[in-house]
């Protein structure tokens, strides 16, 4: 393996490449800002859900694509977004998606309709994937010292995870206050700093030999993305559905022309050789599962909390607090392991927590407690915590500093479709489960009964001022709704356990 090959989270040698000085880090602190954001965004909604359903009354396909449609459009521009940034210049790219994005959070904010809120939440997955790539790359560029390199790759690792495991209390926090659409104008505030400092702390980087435009390649890139997202949505949501095999199918011939196109055409968007590495083919597959992991769980928890014990926004989101305190100290704490563990046995204990914390809540089924889901929480961070970071570190280290765009869109696509997974496979999951075991009482009256049947949200919505007959619809709801979670742990378990065996055969031996 080469030394660009090699892990710098595991490389314990010094090199002679220039140390960064205090600009870089403060540039870092400021490519923090869209990193948080970005990853607030994917799981912060999952909070507002409950409020959004009772206001704008979205059928259960519609919720799903209210969480779904950012990162379907997101995962579909992702590679295109990283290449054009390698072309540009990255920090170029980074100011026009930051704008994007703020406008149209404060679009989807004072959103009237389902419909509009679906778009905007699409119009705002256009922009942050032009932020995400830029991101990790402008860091690669950045730092050439391979110690500095891995803190900054640890720091920004670990400021994705806890992002995304910070929304739902973000999220609580002002949805106790304030409207649900509160949610997407915190974007203003974030990203009003990154246009002001990013020109400043940043410097502007590009692949110095692009080659030309392939916009064939583009093209495909999209279609293959863009159509496994949305056939994984419809089978999902529908079963199997004919559009969504036709989806996939499509995705699938799009994939192999591109996959063909690249290793023929002479200055690829992509060097598709990346993937015969093993650690970097294994780093994202379990990137993946991890998110896929994380915002299952998030998914249906969050509604758990509120809708099944009934707690307030803000105090079902402190519950989490300690899941998001462990994921920050299992970040950080995992680059100091490697430099003695092998990465692949570290990333191989620690998502035996993540399967551990699935286990817990599949075991424990209806009679799980509050304090059992801070537990389960806390586990997951662990594991998700250490395994993002060492996985995002061998990823940017397989590729040389010009092609960092490129390699960066990869491992965010990963993530991309592991939100998209998360929530619509072990969502969908949930509501199949939920649908399928909901017994509603004898005599209720049948318009309740309807939207019991939609979403454990139309049943609490339903059963408010019904009486008794309300009372005990909401009660069956709430046992359905627990019988779905039983049954995606177990799926979420088994997720974790497939991780832990790609990390096993992969990730060995990548110091």
């Amino acid at each position: 393996m080469t030394n660009e090959q090699r892990s710098p989270l595991a490389s314990p040698t010094a090199t002679d490449a220039p140390r960064a000085g205090a600009r870089a880090w403060g540039g870092l602190a400021v490519l923090m800002l869209p990193v948080l954001l970005v990853s607030i965004d994917v799981t912060a909604l999952n909070f507002a859900l409950p409020e959004i359903a009772t206001s704008l009354q979205p059928s259960a396909s519609q919720q799903l694509w209210i969480i779904d449609a950012y990162s379907l459009v997101l995962a579909t521009l992702l590679v295109a977004m990283g290449n054009l940034g390698d072309r540009i210049g990255r920090r170029r790219l980074l100011l026009i998606g930051a704008t994007g994005f703020a406008v149209c959070s404060v679009l989807a904010a004072f959103a009237p309709t389902p419909e509009l809120l679906i778009a905007a939440r699409a119009a705002i997955g256009l922009f942050g994937a032009t932020l995400m790539p830029s991101t990790l790359a402008l860091l690669r560029t950045s730092f050439h010292d391979r110690q500095q390199r891995r803190l900054a790759v640890a720091i920004w690792a670990t400021a994705f995870s806890v992002g995304s495991a910070a929304g739902p209390v973000v999220g609580g926090a002002l949805l106790a206050h304030f409207h649900w659409g509160s949610i997407f104008l915190i974007a203003v505030p974030v990203l009003l700093p990154l246009l002001v400092l990013a020109p400043l702390l940043v410097d502007e980087s590009r692949d110095p030999a692009p080659g030309p435009i392939d916009p064939v390649g583009i093209a495909l890139s999209m279609l293959a993305l863009g159509g496994l997202a949305a056939g994984i949505k419809e089978l999902a949501v529908k079963g199997l559905d004919p559009l969504g095999v036709a989806l996939v199918l499509l995705a699938a011939l799009a994939g192999w022309r591109f996959v063909a196109r690249m290793r023929r055409v002479a200055s690829p968007m992509l060097d598709v050789g990346l993937f015969r590495v093993r650690q970097f083919s294994g780093a994202l597959i379990v990137n993946l599962l991890s998110v896929v992991a994380l915002t299952g769980f998030l998914f249906f928890v969050t509604q758990h909390l509120q809708l099944v014990e009934g707690m307030p926004v803000l105090d079902a989101a402190l519950v989490l607090v300690p899941g998001v305190v462990v994921m920050i100290g299992a970040g950080l704490l995992v680059v100091r392991v490697v430099r003695r563990v092998d990465p692949g046995v570290a990333v191989v204990v620690a998502l035996g927590s993540s399967l551990a914390a699935y286990a817990m809540l599949a075991l424990l089924g209806e009679h799980v407690t509050v304090p059992g889901i801070a537990v389960a929480f806390a586990l997951l961070g662990l594991g998700i915590g250490a395994a993002e970071t060492v996985s995002n570190d061998l990823i940017l280290a397989a590729v040389p500093p010009a092609k960092a765009g490129a390699a960066s869109a990869l491992s965010e696509t990963a993530y991309e479709f592991g939100a998209v997974l998360g929530t619509t496979v072990l969502g969908g999951l949930l509501t199949a489960v939920y649908r399928a075991t909901l017994v509603v009482p004898h005599g209720t009256d049948g318009a309740l009964a309807e939207a019991a049947r939609e979403t454990l949200g139309g049943a609490v919505a339903v059963a408010r001022g019904a009486g008794p007959a309300g009372d005990r619809l909401l009660e069956a709801a709430r046992v359905a709704f627990d019988q779905g979670v039983i049954a995606t742990s177990a799926s979420g378990a088994a997720l974790m356990l497939l991780a832990m065996l790609v990390a096993w055969r992969s990730l060995r031996g990548s110091s």
